[in-house]
């Protein structure tokens, strides 16, 4: 399953599910993440399925080497110099994408401006200011956040997320907006809200939230809820050619 995001006018952008592959177990079916041990033919012919029903070129996406920094990128083609958690584009046709299997996808863009920006947001990045980062990126290059549109993808939700008490401490100190407790009364984190809070911090409110719980929905990849599993991933781009 593909779920579609409307990000403005001229941009494309979707969440993939878990079916629809070719992946075996324990990565069935739609796993598109390359270092998660998988079949690597597999995974490129996922990729390529999904390429094939977003209708972007399998050839011209950018799949980032993901390390739950900060860093940003600014790409043209699929070459990245090097591990990064968010990228930004202007060319059209190219397509980005961020892969995750509980962490949060975020997708950004301006469609006045023609930028598009994707970043792979965790606990780690999160805390680290990954997607305020990325929308800094953007404004460098003509971005206005009054302007910008933000989808949140499925993650895992404050209600399952459960994490040390001085772990809660040491990322809502910076994120206040994440603090959570679970279901069952421990110290949890919600990733998803603290993100919400950056970016309207930013300046960035016309933000589209993906309720789904990657922990709770068998339909996603959860590397909390399955240990070795798949990926499943975000997607934005700019519609038309370069």
């Amino acid at each position: 399953m593909i779920t579609t995001v409307a990000l403005g006018d001229g941009v494309g952008a979707a969440f993939t599910g878990r079916a629809g592959g070719v992946s075996t177990a324990p990565y069935e079916s739609l796993n598109l993440g390359g270092a998660a041990g998988d079949d690597s033919a597999a995974v490129q012919d996922n990729r390529r399925r999904v390429a094939a029903r977003l209708g972007v070129d399998p050839g011209r996406t950018v799949y980032m080497r993901q390390v739950h920094g900060a860093a940003v990128a600014f790409v043209t083609s699929p070459d990245l110099p090097g591990p990064v958690d968010a990228i930004v584009t202007t060319v059209p046709g190219l397509a980005l994408a961020v892969l995750v299997a509980d962490c949060a996808p975020v997708l950004l863009a301006d469609p006045v401006a023609g930028i598009v920006g994707a970043a792979h947001s965790g606990r780690p990045g999160t805390a680290a200011g990954v997607v305020p980062a990325l929308v800094k990126s953007m404004c460098e290059r003509g971005a206005d956040p009054a302007r910008m549109t933000a989808a949140i993808g499925p993650a895992a939700c404050g209600r399952c997320y459960e994490v040390p008490e001085t772990m809660r401490d040491e990322v809502t100190a910076v994120v206040p907006g994440a603090y959570s407790i679970t279901s069952k009364g421990t110290p949890g984190l919600d990733i998803r809200a603290g993100i919400v809070e950056q970016l309207a911090a930013g300046g960035v409110t016309g933000v589209r939230v993906d309720p789904r719980c990657t922990i709770e929905d068998p339909g996603l990849f959860s590397y909390r809820r399955d240990g070795r599993t798949g990926r499943f991933a975000g997607y934005v781009w700019l519609k038309g050619d370069a």
